[in-house]
């Protein structure tokens, strides 16, 4: 096993790889929480990056990939490894094809296709973070994902490149295979859209930004709903039975009614707390730390588990906590 140094050192021979050591990971996360990486290297080339992985998995140390930490919760003590970042963000448009890069941002690629009039994204409108993470956890919204648009996958696997097409990538609500391999490494997606009114497009994108944006302000340091919703057809059948017909959207029921059961709205712990308005937003309100935020999900957990019998499932993932 190679010291940190040893690692940070080898890291810095690779061209084209920006490398830091201690860099605070409260900069990287919507949640503005955590604390350093060891190391922190870059890349905005694939080539470099899978240098980078290489690198990092022959030292033996522990290292890790992130994006653009919009569901992110990293521990206060930070990340005694190695935290990776790629950061190719070029977008390409052929007919009625576009090419994406993972570390572009989702509305950047969103932006690009409604200018271009082409359909099939302007529903994900607003939602922060990367093309990457909004393949890797199949993000949408407003009845669609990003999944319907998905044509291949192109990732690596830890010894070679390699692409999927949409079947192999085995997506389902808010999951794919890419979170099951977490070493499999995302670089870039290929989606079919299809031909618009790009003003149309426009139109549709802007009424629900403006949406979002009065649920969760761009200013909020939140991952947006911190609990994913549950599907009706997979809930006991004492539980469907008792939920109103008009809380059920597109055969989903939102996680934030059995929160609103239990009284979450307007919880708190230390400064992170639970939105008055909306009982499965989660958020920073100040000088917020990690051990209070997973304390407060877990009593939310916990609070939906002993009333309904139901195990809620966070949408964010941890960094740098015990397994």
């Amino acid at each position: 096993m190679l010291s940190l140094k040893e690692a940070r050192e080898r890291l810095a021979e690779i061209p084209n790889l920006q490398v830091s050591s201690g860099v605070p990971l409260c900069c990287y996360t919507r949640f503005g929480i955590g604390g350093p990486a060891a190391v922190f290297a870059e890349a905005p080339s694939e080539a470099a990056f899978i240098a980078a992985v290489e690198t990092a998995r022959d030292s033996g140390l522990p290292f890790v990939v992130i994006g653009e930490g919009t569901n992110l919760i990293v521990s206060d003590d930070g990340f005694p490894g190695l935290v990776l970042r790629f950061r190719g963000c070029d977008l390409r448009a052929g007919g009625n094809r576009v090419i994406a890069e993972a570390g572009a941002e989702l509305q950047a690629l969103v932006d690009f296709a409604i200018g271009r009039g082409l359909q099939g994204l302007e529903t994900l409108a607003g939602i922060p973070g990367s093309v990457g993470a909004a393949v890797y956890g199949n993000a949408g919204a407003y009845g669609h994902s990003i999944s319907e648009r998905i044509e291949r996958v192109r990732f690596f696997d830890g010894s070679r490149v390699r692409v999927f097409g949409n079947r192999e990538a085995e997506f389902r609500y808010r999951e794919s295979i890419f979170k099951r391999h977490k070493d499999w490494i995302i670089f870039s997606a290929e989606l079919a859209l299809d031909p618009a009114d790009a003003a149309e497009l426009q139109r549709t994108a802007g009424e629900i930004v403006e949406v979002r944006n009065r649920k969760f302000p761009p200013t909020m340091k939140c991952a947006g709903s911190i609990f994913k919703n549950f599907l009706l057809a997979d809930l006991p059948g004492p539980v469907a039975g008792a939920v109103p017909a008009a809380v059920v959207r597109e055969g989903k029921v939102p996680a934030a009614y059995f929160l609103d059961q239990v009284g979450a709205r307007g919880m708190a712990r230390g400064d992170i707390r639970v939105a008055d308005y909306h009982a499965n937003l989660v958020y920073n309100a100040g000088a917020g730390s990690a051990a209070d935020l997973r304390t407060l999900i877990r009593e939310l957990k916990d609070r939906v588990r002993g009333r309904f019998g139901l195990e809620l499932e966070e949408e964010v993932q941890y960094l740098g906590f015990p397994q």
